[in-house]
């Protein structure tokens, strides 16, 4: 139940209000279909998520389990500085610093862990983690949640962007779901040498987006 939690949209973290450069895609007329938009989101959970936030994921449920403090800053100071916009920190410190403060407000985490992070710049994945590492799941069931999330709010935001209808909507999701394990195993077998966050064209259409005249999601 903690990890459906964890997974639902309607947490107030602020991920609703993010299109990961997807809008930024639709204007520039890089995905304007269906079609389009499958291609691109399973592309961003092999090529980015996987081998970034997951393999990061995967790394510091573990070092929470363990009260391993100088990892989980290793970890938290590698997400901020492999993010390649200011819109991407930004969007990992603010679901961060949101995530810390719904902790704050609930049992999942004890009082010095979540003073732990709160004295770094918390990043999505490191809260995330924190609060995953309480529910006694499995490893691989925290990063089926944390992808399983991205997923539902990636969709939310084609819908939007594209646009496209719910029906549509609930295909790509499909599509995402039956990759998600996938992208999941790749994260597990990550060593740190491994891990990536080098995305040049999200980079770039993120920088775009910063200052797109016209937009939904927020930079």
């Amino acid at each position: 139940m903690q990890l459906m939690w964890l997974a639902s949209p309607a947490l107030p973290i602020g991920g609703f209000s993010y299109s990961e450069c997807l809008e930024a895609a639709v204007d520039t007329a890089r995905v304007a279909t269906e079609s389009g938009a499958t291609e691109w989101l399973l592309d961003q959970l092999h090529l980015s998520l996987a081998r970034g936030d997951l393999a990061v994921l995967a790394k510091a449920v573990p070092a929470w389990q363990r009260a391993d403090h100088a990892r989980i800053a290793e970890l938290n100071a590698w997400v901020l500085q492999t993010r390649e916009s200011s819109e991407l920190r930004a969007q990992a410190e603010q679901m961060g610093r949101s995530l810390l403060e719904w902790l704050r407000n609930h049992t999942t985490a004890r009082t010095e862990q979540i003073d732990t992070l709160a004295q770094l710049q918390p990043t999505y994945p490191l809260a995330f983690a924190l609060a995953a590492s309480a529910c006694q799941a499995t490893l691989r069931d925290c990063l089926l949640t944390f992808a399983f999330g991205w997923a539902e709010n990636m969709v939310q935001a084609a819908i939007k962007s594209v646009p496209l209808g719910q029906s549509a909507g609930q295909r790509i999701l499909s599509a995402l779901t039956a990759e998600i394990p996938r992208a999941v195993d790749h994260a597990l077998s990550l060593a740190d040498s491994e891990r990536q966050a080098f995305s040049p064209m999200l980079a770039i259409l993120s920088a775009q987006h910063e200052v797109q005249y016209s937009r939904l999601f927020r930079s």
